[in-house]
């Protein structure tokens, strides 16, 4: 049995790559690069061993499905992951990419653009809406259980509030969201 805590985020392009690898490093996990594509490059048995092999006890990964408004690649890794009984899903970052023509979910909480805990969802923006997060990677979260799930708008974008050059300050609030949550429950 693996002890490896995993956090997904629903966003994988060169942009979120980036933005993702800097708030991990600034939380202190582990990121698993090779899972950054669009759409996700890997499949759930390699994401899965790659999870097993990194350092330390949290890892994170990224999904993503390019756009396809079905249950595509992304969402497939996402799924098994969700269901692994070799790793534990600690929470996910739903990533709000306004795509139509999906669900949607309501997530536990969101990070707005000006770095802001709500209970509001928010857009590709980061700007705080009614209604629910859409993207294309995360209708799988809608019966899953998970125990937290933190949406933002685009990591590394949002007018150039979560930019690498500053520390990627949104998309480093979710992950510490999560990994604070986390450690509630184990206390």
């Amino acid at each position: 049995m693996c002890n490896k805590k995993v956090i997904i985020v629903t966003d994988g392009d060169s942009i979120a790559r980036q933005a993702i690898e800097t708030a991990s490093r600034n939380v202190g996990t582990r990121c698993i690069s090779l899972s950054a594509g669009n759409p996700t490059p890997i499949n759930a048995d390699e994401m899965i061993k790659n999870i097993k092999k990194a350092s330390g006890d949290i890892v994170v990964c990224m999904v993503d499905d390019r756009g396809n408004t079905h249950a595509g690649v992304g969402e497939q890794v996402m799924k098994t992951l969700l269901n692994s009984k070799e790793i534990e899903v600690i929470g996910v970052v739903a990533v709000a990419s306004n795509t139509e023509g999906v669900n949607g979910i309501t997530p536990d909480y969101c990070i707005t653009r000006e770095n802001k805990k709500v209970k509001q969802c928010v857009n590709k923006y980061g700007e705080p809406i009614e209604g629910k997060i859409f993207g294309d990677t995360v209708d799988t979260l809608k019966n899953a259980e998970v125990p937290i799930i933190i949406g933002i708008g685009d990591p590394g974008k949002m007018n150039g509030r979560d930019d690498c050059g500053i520390g990627a300050p949104i998309t480093t609030s979710a992950l510490k969201e999560i990994i604070n949550n986390y450690e509630k429950k184990t206390k």
